[in-house]
């Protein structure tokens, strides 16, 4: 309470001083009466006065100087007090320093016309010259100067006849007129009020906090990876110590006539490198050859292969032209942004440029401004739109992309209303629809796609799924089944239980059988909420998995088995299990194909773009990959109950090994997915109290999903 008192009357006069400029009138007049009634002290906004009094000695000093003569006084504080986009910008600044150039310049004429110093007119004709080859030429096509530029070369200006008005008694009062008024407007700008500037110093402070817990967040991440690798370097070195001691101790044995067996050398070996490679390559080695041994250890500290890494950009121009240029640069600047991403190796560099992306905040996550880069998803150019669209979607193939992603309040908003509203561009559609799926992998960006009511557009859209493409369809099937996962996504189902269950068991019939495994997964979801299995008794949805199930597909009947169960079952299964927390990347070569932008001749497009216009310093920030968790190989039959994203085929070389031995995705897919009830047959056992409903709650300790 103390600290309020103490500055209670400054904080009073900055309410007042905000007021009083904005010209609240009568809210100042209110503010004042009850002050005084309450005994307020009000502060008076000193740093105005002060600064008041600085504005009118510096007027008074130009004055002074303009009748004394002195051009270099004068312009040395027009130089220092006028603002540089006045000067450059301002037609009627630009006209004002020329005629107030010439005055300086027949200063001596004009003051001494018979005994002038034609030393000093000299040097002045010599300034003049000067300045009509810089800042003056920018008017030297101007009709009202043009006579002007013949000055310097005309021996008596005062009998010449163009410049007979320049001698007149009334041209130096009328300029000093409009240099008077000319100062009184531009020194005595409206001043910025104390209240706004604290605002703009606490946001200023607050996003510089925001990249300072980035930066501590990066700097524990290289302290905790740096123990670790000191950590190993420290076991490696007692290791090598052990071993020199017992070869020392060998060759002393050696020495006295002992010999040394290949049984004692085959274990020291193995010892040796078992911690740079795998027991089992360690054993199988032929230690008993000549030169094993040592061919290894020198091959076991050979440098690896250093990755390039791209240049650093300026990511604050970068930025602001996304947010201000026309469109078409930015179009060139989204396209060569994700080419930057899809396009950098494997590995370290994309790792780099990515955590150079977040750490610079590319897609304002953290900024305050209402104008950001993602609001190109609102431009009214199409090319614009479906370009952000890409980058989105790029960014949402890479996990740590979709951690920085889901940070972004506004997205999913953003994303789900463009997917609403977008019908002339299906490129922009899709991209937008898939990097959503990916986004559906974390639970707090499906928490926003079901508040925002995407389930039931999802099922409208699917109401007709013979107009949509594989790629558009098998997206849209895995997004709603992961939604549908969900308690709140089971719920939105049992509003329209019948309409949700006629599309599905449709799409049971769909001649594109990759969908099927996602299906199921929703069929096997929503199906435990019980108004929903009441519907599908209604509906003889059994009857209709029953025709299904007569194909010869033994995977996909038992899994219509498991569906079944769940429908005939009398109450909810709820499952607790720890979860592992995957973060697989898959960037598909999709991305970057129908290109609609294409450069012209001679111009900048792709890396060259980037790396002539923005280049920067020291913006990259390398960030080792997380290492996936293991995941336990599921049971291949029972439907899916994790959220997935469907494997691109057309990516080969980043796909798990398993999967390219598979003769379809349908088929493999399983061998990838974590799936909810991986101990179906125990639920019958009701006594394993560690399977329970956990008080009729659908608990999971992590939701996030796994990307092929």
């Amino acid at each position: 309470m103390g600290d309020i008192l103490a500055n209670e009357a400054d904080l009073l006069g900055m309410i007042r001083e905000y007021l009083k400029l904005e010209e609240f009138n009568d809210t100042v007049c209110s503010f004042d009466e009850e002050c005084k009634n309450k005994g307020k002290l009000v502060s008076k906004p000193q740093g105005n006065t002060l600064r008041d009094s600085k504005t009118l000695i510096t007027q008074k000093d130009l004055l002074s100087a303009f009748d004394d003569g002195d051009y270099k006084v004068f312009f040395e504080l027009w130089t220092e007090n006028i603002p540089s986009e006045v000067k450059d910008t301002d037609s009627q600044a630009q006209r004002l320093e020329f005629y107030l150039h010439i005055h300086f310049t027949i200063h001596p004429l004009r003051n001494h016309p018979g005994s002038h110093d034609r030393a000093e007119f000299d040097k002045r004709i010599s300034h003049f010259r000067q300045y009509l080859e810089t800042r003056g030429a920018a008017l030297s096509q101007t009709t009202e100067f043009l006579p002007y530029y013949a000055l310097p070369f005309v021996p008596n200006p005062t009998t010449h006849p163009s410049f007979r008005d320049l001698f007149q008694d009334s041209w130096m009062p009328q300029l000093k007129g409009k240099l008077e008024q000319f100062l009184s407007v531009t020194l005595k700008a409206r001043s910025t009020p104390r209240l706004l500037m604290l605002y703009k110093h606490l946001s200023n402070h607050q996003e510089k906090w925001e990249q300072l817990q980035l930066q501590l967040v990066e700097s524990e991440r290289r302290t905790a990876s740096y123990m670790r690798r000191f950590n190993k370097m420290q076991a490696s070195y007692h290791n090598l110590i052990g071993i020199t001691a017992e070869l020392v101790e060998s060759l002393e044995a050696t020495v006295s006539g002992k010999t040394i067996t290949q049984e004692y050398l085959q274990n020291v070996c193995v010892r040796l490198f078992s911690s740079r490679m795998r027991l089992s390559a360690a054993q199988s080695a032929d230690f008993t050859r000549p030169g094993t041994a040592s061919s290894m250890l020198r091959a076991s500290i050979a440098l690896p292969k250093e990755v390039p890494m791209l240049p650093s950009l300026d990511y604050e121009k970068l930025k602001k032209d996304l947010v201000e240029g026309s469109d078409r640069l930015q179009s060139l600047l989204l396209q060569a942004l994700r080419w930057r991403l899809t396009r950098s190796l494997h590995g370290e560099q994309r790792d780099a440029v990515l955590q150079a992306y977040i750490s610079n905040d590319l897609l304002h996550c953290y900024s305050t401004k209402q104008q950001t880069v993602l609001h190109l998803l609102r431009s009214k150019n199409e090319t614009v739109r479906q370009y952000m669209a890409r980058l989105i979607n790029a960014f949402a193939s890479l996990a740590e992309g979709r951690v920085y992603l889901s940070q972004i309040h506004c997205l999913v908003k953003l994303l789900t209303e463009t997917l609403r509203k977008e019908d002339e561009d299906p490129l922009t559609r899709k991209n937008v629809l898939v990097a959503l799926q990916k986004l559906s992998l974390r639970r707090s960006q499906q928490t926003a796609m079901i508040a925002d009511e995407l389930i039931g557009w999802l099922v409208d859209e699917l109401q007709d799924s013979d107009c949509l493409s594989d790629y558009t369809l098998e997206y849209s099937v895995s997004l709603l089944m992961n939604l549908c996962l969900r308690t709140k996504g089971k719920r939105k189902c049992a509003e329209s239980a019948k309409h949700v269950l006629k599309v599905l068991t449709d799409l049971l019939g769909h001649e594109n059988h990759q969908i099927r495994p996602y299906v199921n997964g929703a069929l096997y979801s929503i199906l435990s909420i019980p108004s929903v299995r009441q519907e599908a008794r209604e509906m003889s949805v059994e009857e209709i998995l029953c025709c299904y199930s007569k194909e010869e597909n033994p995977e996909l009947n038992r899994q219509i088995e498991f569906i079944i169960k769940q429908l005939n079952s009398g109450q909810s299964t709820h499952i607790y299990l720890q979860w592992p927390s995957p973060s697989e990347d898959l960037m598909e070569t999709d991305l970057d194909k129908e290109e609609v932008l294409q450069p012209q001749p001679r111009e900048l497009s792709g890396e060259s773009l980037l790396t002539t216009e923005y280049l920067g310093i020291m913006t990259n920030m390398a960030k080792a990959k997380r290492k996936s968790a293991s995941l336990t190989q599921p049971s291949v039959d029972e439907p899916l109950q994790r959220p997935v994203t469907p494997i691109i085929s057309n990516a080969p070389d980043q796909c798990p090994a398993s999967l390219s031995r598979g003769q379809n995705r349908g088929q493999n897919i399983y061998w990838y997915l974590v799936y909810y009830f991986y101990y179906f047959f125990l639920l019958d056992l009701s006594s394993r109290t560690a399977y329970s409903d956990h008080g009729g709650k659908n608990v999971w300790s992590r939701r996030r999903g796994v990307i092929f």
